[in-house]
Order: structure tokens, then sequence, then C-alpha cells
């Protein structure tokens, strides 16, 4: 199992709108730019699909030395060998996905606006929490709202890196890592560009 990093851009895939050979070439070419995490995020597509995509993603990322996270789905991170798994609040319990993947599993969790359900979380043994939406979202445009001084509370809570999320950019994400954000997790501005290897690399430069 390769380790979550401490800092850094979390490239999250779009959700199913990539044909296979174009989303392993892009996320490679994220990993190229910077990025120091991947989250494999289909949610509701062919079960097949899912599942060949995300093998062909483990193998990428794990010859790079970047961890494949796999969200809200268990059993493909165990089938396809991925390096942890990504839960909300709807799906498994975190303590239960680590019984499942091992002790060295990434687990990960959704903590929206709650720096309680973070707290929570870190006490279950999870290796991150994520907050978000920051900003306007094109995946969760619904998603409830989180402010910079959330982080801020968050950092003075628990010790695990925070991840941020939501219609992060190169030009907004300055201000979520100054406020304590840890990692970046990005969509849109890296593979909705037209180069995702500039984009991370823009994404990653904010880090130093």
């Amino acid at each position: 199992m390769i380790p979550f990093p401490g800092r850094g851009l979390y490239a999250i895939t779009p959700d199913g709108t990539l044909a296979d050979g174009e989303l392993v070439s892009a996320v490679a070419a994220a990993i190229e730019g910077g990025a120091v995490a991947v989250q494999y995020r289909n949610k509701h597509g062919d079960p097949d699909r899912r599942r060949a995509e995300a093998a062909r993603l483990a193998s990428v990322c794990g010859s790079r030395g970047v961890p494949l996270i796999i969200n809200d789905d268990v059993d493909l991170a165990a089938t396809v060998g991925a390096d942890g798994v990504h839960v909300g609040k709807d799906d498994m319990e975190p303590a239960t996905a680590r019984r499942v993947l091992g002790p060295d599993a990434i687990v990960g969790v959704s903590c929206y606006a709650s720096t309680t359900r973070a707290v929570a979380a870190a006490a279950a043994g999870a290796d991150y929490v994520a907050f978000g939406r920051f900003f306007p979202s094109v995946t969760k445009p619904g998603a409830p709202g989180c402010t910079l001084s959330l982080l801020k509370e968050a950092r003075g809570l628990v010790s695990l890196p925070l991840v941020a999320i939501g219609g992060i950019d190169a030009d907004n994400g300055t201000a979520l890592i100054e406020a304590g954000a840890d990692l970046l997790a990005v969509i849109h501005d890296v593979f909705g560009r037209n180069d995702p290897r500039a984009a991370a690399a823009r994404l990653a430069g904010l880090f130093g």
C-alpha cells in the first residue's frame, strides 16, 4: 500500500465522462503535472467498465508511486488492489472499511461542513478528512457550503490531513491552503482542461 500524502494536489476523476483510454492517459498526465493522490470516482457506471478502469488506474498510479483511492466502493477497492477508499455519510463506516481493506489501507471520510463528523472520523481511524464544497461546484451543485473559518476550526480539532473540495481551481486554491487545507481535491480544473498535465502543474504549484 502506498501511504496517503500529507500535502498537495488530490486529483479526482470525473464521473464516467471520459472513455477508458482517455481517462488513463489523463490521470497519467495529472500525475506528471504533480498530483500526489488520485481518486477514482464513477458512481453509476457499468460494473465491468468500473472494474476495468479501476484496475488500469491502480497499475498506472502504482507504477508512479501515487496512491489510488476508490470513491465509495470498498469491494471494488479490494478487488483491484487500490490503496484505499473514500466514504461518505451513506457509505460503509470507516472502521468497517479498514477491517475489510486491512490496517495499511487509506480510509478517507467526507465531512461536508461538519467538524463534529471530522472528530468522529479521526476517532474511528480515518487517514484524512475532507470538507466541501467551498465554491460553486459542477459535480455537487447542491452540496452544503463551507467557509474558510471551518478549515481553521478543523485544524485545531484534528491532526489528520485536511482535504478541501468543491469548485477549486488555480485561482482560488491559495486561500484554502492558507486557511489550513493540506490537500486540494480537484476534478474539473484538472480533467476538464485540454491539458491535464499543465492544469495539474498550476494547482500543484500553489503548494510552493
